[in-house]
């Protein structure tokens, strides 16, 4: 391990040890027991600069609007790729981005602290329980109604996909909504979603077919991920023949990563591209993705194509894709052939 990733443990581990008991979720009593509550401005504390932390969030925010349609969102959040990834959400209307380097941009990281204590909101709530920046920036914000998200052993009891990064949130934010007498309808989880417009999804439809050339259906793979969660060429190469052996009927075409490298050594039609929307414009105009544990998987989950998630060091209760027919693969426990028998089931 470096030296700087060292030095990030310890000071993660520092800091939440001094924040995990910062703030109590606070509800205000309502002095009149018949006016209904509604939540016009809402913070969502998510401090976090990782593209797939920032898609989990979407059917918080999906939920939100379908219980508050008036209301206006802002949201905390390190980096930049709030507004890409919440483009096409009308009730989103800020950003406060925290910079990544607070060292290096030291008045800017100060500023972003001012800025949240200015403006008085009626819902604040952090997405993280673990999370230091996320409790103190929700217990810095003025709000008469903040939600810290700690573990509720009821909750934990009658959702058994409670675990899951996009789903908690949702959960806890019920039982709070419950709490202040507003009902719950109990509706699905909302499915993390980018929201594509259908100009994005012609473009890169476009681009999809000078890519094929033939009015064949697509299959989508990506065959990188980071660390350990990278498959190797050994079980890549091997599963790149079986797709084509199965699928003959099927154009595969590899989704490349911004690292512009191939676990099958760019054997399959390709696609590359930098920009978030179009990789999942082009996705969403395949018929299914099969990848390892990555942000590319919940961007693939972003674009309402049925996923296949490959999992083999991660806790797919965690992270797996969810919704249109997608399911998490533990590829420690299922082999190959059984994968590809899945894709069949999911493509009929």
């Amino acid at each position: 391990m470096s030296f700087k990733l060292i030095i990030n443990a310890l000071r993660r581990k520092i800091t939440h040890k001094l924040t995990k008991h910062i703030g109590r979720t606070k509800i205000k009593q309502n002095s009149n027991c018949n006016a209904k509550i509604d939540f016009k401005n809402i913070l969502i504390c998510r401090p976090n600069h990782r593209l797939g932390n920032l898609l989990l969030i979407t059917p918080l925010v999906q939920e939100i609007n379908n219980t508050f349609p008036n209301c206006k969102i802002e949201i905390f959040i390190k980096g930049g790729l709030g507004p890409i990834v919440f483009k096409n959400y009308p009730s989103v209307e800020n950003f406060i981005v925290l910079p990544r380097k607070p060292f290096k941009y030291f008045f800017n990281y100060i500023k972003v602290w001012f800025k949240i204590k200015q403006k008085k909101y009626d819902l604040v709530i952090n997405i993280d329980k673990g999370s230091s920046s996320g409790r103190l920036s929700t217990q810095f914000a003025k709000a008469d109604y903040k939600f810290f998200g700690e573990l509720n052993e009821e909750i934990v009891q009658n959702h058994p996909d409670y675990k899951h990064m996009a789903k908690y949130p949702i959960y806890e934010f019920r039982h709070y909504l419950n709490q202040l007498g507003i009902e719950n309808q109990q509706k699905e989880i909302p499915t993390i979603n980018i929201k594509i417009s259908e100009e994005e999804l012609q473009d890169s439809k476009s681009i999809l077919d000078q890519i094929v050339q033939n009015d064949k259906k697509t299959i989508s793979i990506f065959t990188f991920a980071t660390g350990a969660k990278c498959y190797t060429p050994e079980w890549w190469n091997p599963f790149y023949e079986k797709l084509l052996a199965n699928f003959p009927d099927y154009n595969i075409v590899e989704v490349l990563p911004v690292e512009n490298v191939s676990q099958i050594g760019f054997k399959a039609p390709s696609f590359y591209s930098k920009n978030i929307r179009e990789i999942v414009a082009f996705i969403a105009n395949t018929e299914i993705f099969i990848g390892a544990d990555s942000g590319i998987m919940h961007l693939a989950c972003a674009s309402q194509t049925p996923v296949l998630g490959l999992f083999s060091v991660t806790v797919p209760e965690k992270y797996e894709p969810y919704g249109n027919n997608s399911i998490a693969i533990d590829t420690n426990t299922t082999n190959q052939d059984v994968i590809i028998e899945l894709i069949k089931k999911r493509l009929n």
